[in-house]
């Protein structure tokens, strides 16, 4: 691979590589960066450009991608950017919060070529047959309960009340997943996506979808697991678990984040929060603008170079995580154009082979979320000064905290 000319120059610029030094890295998983992590992306692409050096963990080396034009030249090269961290890991202590999140598994995201073929074809065939139209009411019947449970106080959190327990049925709906077995899927991962207690976590989350697997070979239905289950690849138990616990980390945790910062932008910018209710701007714009700006995972889609690679001068170490930064690569001020209403540009759901096979049922949860609460309580207000939100660390998502609003209080709606 050859790096592109500098601006102004004619010829290549001269191979360097700041990353195999020591110099200072940017730690990712400090409570200073999740309140302001724009601002660091700043820092960074000013004093580094397009690559900058950052910590993970601590004593865990990436590459962070701020540019938008080399993420999208990496996110197609799976050749020098393969997804697979098998080598990486072998130095990594398993107590490291983020090996969990990073980890090989045997599911179309921490593989290539052939494997991430058959995992991505029967993860693609389970999305398949959910019935889109018939999601709608999915999403009406299991949001009305919720919104039914605080609609009466005239307040409420609505990460805590709404986006969570909202995002965790619907995903158990589509994967005809049982409450007891979802109830401790959900914990290992929050456990994962955290950074404490991963370790336990992620086998908590392991059990509980073995339990799944197993479940749904002596009961299929018509869900998403049952498709996968039946598709010609004939995944076994083991390989099954690690596409329901991929499933499980896509299908909560980011959707919870989307739906709570797409509520924050309404409720907070007057171009969206008078324009939406409104009816002069959507709720799917609301939702572009988040997935442009904050989206719910902030940095992931990670590769780890099998050798050295020369890309914008720099030479990238082998086996070393290269992390894409969605949300900085989206604001790279060489292709920002500040509107987003209407431009699906930006890189929230990845890019080239792996890029997310579910995007549109995602927007369309999201969206149907915040449409069901804003038609049954249209006067939220935040209860708290923006300002005094709080994101929670960690290296890979943008999520916040809570999400406390105050409202009219008014009668329980009528169930679906």
């Amino acid at each position: 691979m050859t790096s592109p000319s500098a601006p102004g120059q004619s010829g290549p610029v001269a191979p360097s590589s700041p990353f195999d030094t020591d110099v200072a890295r940017v730690p990712l998983y400090t409570p200073e960066f999740a309140a302001d992590p724009h601002t660091a992306y700043r820092g960074m692409r000013a004093h580094y450009g397009s690559l900058a050096p950052v910590e993970l963990a601590p004593g865990v080396p990436a590459t962070l991608v701020l540019g938008y034009h080399v993420a999208v030249q990496i996110f197609n090269d799976p050749d020098h950017f393969p997804a697979d961290p098998r080598t990486w890991q072998r130095d990594i202590p398993p107590e490291c919060p983020v090996l969990p999140m990073m980890q090989w598994r045997p599911n179309a995201l921490r593989n290539a070529g052939p494997e991430h073929a058959r995992y991505r074809q029967t993860n693609t065939a389970g999305f398949d047959g959910v019935d889109l139209f018939g999601l709608h009411g999915t999403i009406e019947r299991l949001a009305i309960p919720l919104i039914n449970d605080f609609c009466a106080d005239g307040s409420a959190d609505l990460v805590r009340q709404y986006a969570f327990p909202l995002a965790f049925a619907v995903l158990n709906a589509m994967l005809g997943c049982p409450d007891e077995i979802a109830a401790r899927a959900a914990k290992g991962m929050a456990a994962i996506f955290e950074g404490v207690d991963a370790g336990p976590g992620n086998k908590m989350l392991v059990d509980a979808l073995l339990e799944l697997t197993l479940h749904k070979r002596a009961h299929p239905s018509e869900d998403v697991t049952t498709r996968m289950l039946r598709h010609p690849a004939a995944l076994d138990d083991t390989e099954m678990v690690h596409q329901l616990a991929t499933l499980y980390g896509a299908g909560i945790e980011p959707q919870q984040n989307l739906i709570s910062n797409t509520l924050l932008l309404i409720l907070t910018d007057e171009r969206f929060g008078g324009s939406v209710l409104g009816g002069s701007l959507s709720t799917r714009d609301a939702v572009d603008e988040v997935l442009f700006n904050d989206p719910p995972m902030a940095n992931f889609c990670i590769s780890f170079p099998k050798q050295p690679v020369l890309i914008e001068g720099v030479w990238l170490p082998a086996h070393q995580p290269v992390v894409i930064s969605m949300a900085a690569c989206n604001t790279d001020p060489r292709i920002g154009t500040g509107a987003h209403a209407g431009n699906r540009a930006h890189l929230a759901w990845g890019a080239g082979p792996h890029i997310c096979p579910a995007s549109s049922m995602a927007y369309l949860i999201a969206q149907d979320a915040i449409d069901q609460l804003l038609d049954a309580i249209p006067e939220l207000e935040l209860a708290v000064r923006p300002e005094e939100l709080a994101w929670r660390p960690g290296p890979f998502h943008r999520a916040l905290t809570g999400l406390p609003v105050r409202f009219p209080a008014s009668a329980p709606l009528p169930l679906p």
